[in-house]
């Protein structure tokens, strides 16, 4: 048996995982996919003093709190971030992480490092009423809702969809830990509809990368497909 934990990305929950989850679990392992603070029903935490550092507490704290160890750490989009952070925490309890269609950050790096595109979006939050709310990304032509293009699935995803704080983007991870740096690493790329300006950096050589040839948030789109892969790598 083996423990996958998974880690959502931006603006959403850990509901985005509901169709994989029992995927999963048929297969005989044990799953969590834990909502980080400030999105669903802990939406109303989300504030200017929640961020990187926030998401990495969540999850490295789980991972000690449940005893969790030899861990197949998933993180989907921003939540690259957050597992490289939770990583260099606690890389002792982790077996392998997995970059699914993720942000992959060096040390010090923030998000809008990894991706600059997302500057415009740190630009708009600070000169917004708020300050600091981030609103998720809208329906793009041809591609969807973060990648999801039926009606009904994207009914869905929009129930779970939440302003995103804006020090979320601008938190540097900090990566020193040999240990974690000599972890194992896979990456998943979702290769249909990718908004311009969202490009993803080249793989270190000697990582594995698996391709899934649907749109961003698979865990929607291809959740048997997905299942697969997370099997092999676990």
């Amino acid at each position: 048996m083996s423990t996958y934990l998974l880690v959502h990305g931006a603006w959403h929950t850990g509901e985005a995982w509901d169709r994989v989850v029992p995927l999963l679990e048929r297969a005989g392992h044990r799953v969590l996919a834990p909502t980080l603070t400030g999105y669903g029903a802990t939406k109303h935490l989300a504030g200017p003093e929640i961020g990187l550092d926030t998401h990495i507490d969540d999850v490295a704290g789980l991972i000690t709190s449940e005893h969790l160890t030899d861990v197949v750490l998933v993180g989907h989009s921003y939540a690259g971030m957050v597992i490289s952070g939770v990583a260099d925490r606690v890389p002792e309890r982790i077996r392998e992480l997995v970059f699914l269609d993720a942000m992959v950050p060096e040390d010090g790096e923030t998000a809008v490092d990894v991706m600059p595109v997302s500057q415009a979006l740190v630009d708009a939050a600070l000169e917004s009423e708020s300050g600091w709310r981030v609103p998720p990304l809208p329906e793009f032509p041809g591609s969807g809702l973060f990648g999801v293009t039926d009606p009904e699935d994207i009914a869905w995803v929009r129930t779970m969809l939440s302003d995103q704080p804006v020090d979320c983007l601008r938190q540097p991870v900090r990566l020193g830990d040999p240990a974690a740096k000599a972890l194992p690493r896979t990456h998943i790329h979702c290769t249909v509809g990718k908004p311009e300006g969202y490009e993803r950096r080249a793989v270190p050589q000697g990582e594995p990368v698996w391709e899934l040839e649907t749109g961003h948030d698979c865990m929607v789109t291809r959740p048997a497909e997905l299942t697969e892969l997370l099997l092999k790598i676990g």
